[in-house]
């Protein structure tokens, strides 16, 4: 009971169902609008076509590396590269399942709504870039 005797609306479950259907909504778009309107990490650029030693040789000139030193940052980017391509790979299946669920709940129209939603979204994201 809550105070003066009414019924606490927090026990209804039709309240406490609202609320997490309200959140769940919530964290699916926010999860899409990660997906589609994120610009990629200027990290996962700069890896690319040899810049790994491109980044390599200017912080042995810069910081004025041993040669122990190098091997051993060397070592560290590798595994910063394999520890980020594997985060990129669960969100990538975070993503795709949000997207299923959200799909087996909408009917034909929507689905196709949807689907247009998420192509508007990719174009802005390419023009961002």
């Amino acid at each position: 009971m809550g105070p003066g005797g009414c019924p606490s609306p927090w026990r209804s479950p039709r309240v406490v169902l609202t609320l997490f259907l309200v959140f769940l909504s919530g964290a699916s778009a926010g999860a899409l609008g990660l997906r589609y309107l994120r610009p990629a990490p200027p990290a996962a650029l700069s890896w690319k076509e040899g810049g790994k030693e491109v980044t390599l040789q200017m912080f042995r000139k810069e910081l004025k590396l041993t040669e122990e030193q190098s091997a051993e940052v060397e070592t560290v980017l590798d595994d910063f590269v394999m520890y980020y391509q594997t985060l990129q790979a669960q969100m990538d299946e975070v993503r795709a399942s949000g997207k299923d669920r959200i799909l087996r709940l909408l009917n034909e129209d929507q689905k196709e709504k949807f689907s247009r939603m998420l192509t508007d979204l990719q174009a802005r994201q390419i023009q961002i870039r």
